[in-house]
């Protein structure tokens, strides 16, 4: 069985890591490039940095970015926020991400899906898709979840998978931030009906929630932010106690650190 990997996820705002709840009330979480560093050595398995202001005006410091965390780096790292090109993604990777992860663009020209997988290869191309419950389905949201498309989540990932990309991040918009666990119904659905990794993200606080999302939601890897940032864990606790629980992660061979007692308990409010 392939090892379920454990991804932070860095939103960057004008040269900043910031958090939020459920896509709301952003605050300062710190440095880039020294919380990226700290996910180096606590081996984290990838990064994921979204540039949520995703301006024109910005491209430029997230090229910077890329550039300096592929000489900083020994991990693969995935940028992502405005890319809606060719042009973009060739831009991206160059600079030095391992991956780009596409949302609003790919809704609008599914075939920048196709083509970018085709040029770029289907691992380069991540699909994110942010999602929200109505009654008894899941809507996909753009532009940063301020706009329903009236797009079925499932049929939608579906036409991800066919038309190449290599890897689905899967948010829910209802549990981002919440810390009271990751959807596991939704993620559960598409993981199962996909043969592509899906990346399960929005809601994780304690180690239970990692787990219920590795297992119950059948999720290929999880990314999380708060607990992360602010150090409720780190990421080698939080593989310890999954490796303990008998979940296959992978392990460095250095001792893992203690689990404090935060890994046992309920989250903070």
């Amino acid at each position: 069985m392939l090892a379920k990997r454990i991804i932070p996820c860095l939103d960057i705002k004008e040269g900043r890591v910031v958090k939020g709840v459920s896509f709301l009330g952003l605050r300062d979480a710190g440095d880039p490039l020294e919380l990226s560093r700290r996910y180096n050595e606590q081996s984290a398995d990838e990064l994921v940095f979204l540039d949520i202001t995703a301006s024109h005006e910005n491209r430029g410091l997230t090229l910077d970015l890329a550039a300096r965390l592929a000489r900083e780096l020994f991990i693969p790292f995935t940028i992502g926020g405005g890319i809606s090109s060719l042009e973009d993604i060739h831009r991206i990777v160059t600079a030095g991400a391992d991956k780009v992860s596409i949302n609003t663009a790919a809704v609008q020209e599914p075939q920048l899906i196709s083509r970018g997988a085709q040029r770029f290869g289907s691992q380069c191309i991540v699909v994110a898709m942010d999602v929200k419950r109505s009654g008894d389905h899941w809507e996909v949201y753009t532009h940063g979840g301020r706009r329903p498309t009236g797009l079925d989540a499932e049929q939608w990932a579906q036409e991800v998978q066919r038309r190449g990309a290599g890897e689905i991040l899967l948010t829910s918009m209802d549990a981002d931030g919440q810390l009271t666990g990751y959807d596991l119904e939704i993620t559960r659905r598409i993981s199962a009906a996909l043969h592509i990794p899906v990346i399960a993200s929005g809601g994780g606080g304690t180690i239970d929630h990692f787990y219920d999302a590795l297992t119950v939601g059948q999720a290929d890897a999880v990314l999380a932010a708060t607990v992360f940032h602010y150090g409720t864990y780190t990421v080698s606790q939080v593989k310890q106690a999954l490796h303990e629980r008998g979940v296959p992660v992978r392990l460095t061979p250095e001792v893992a650190a203690p689990l404090s007692r935060a890994a046992h308990d309920p989250a903070p409010r």
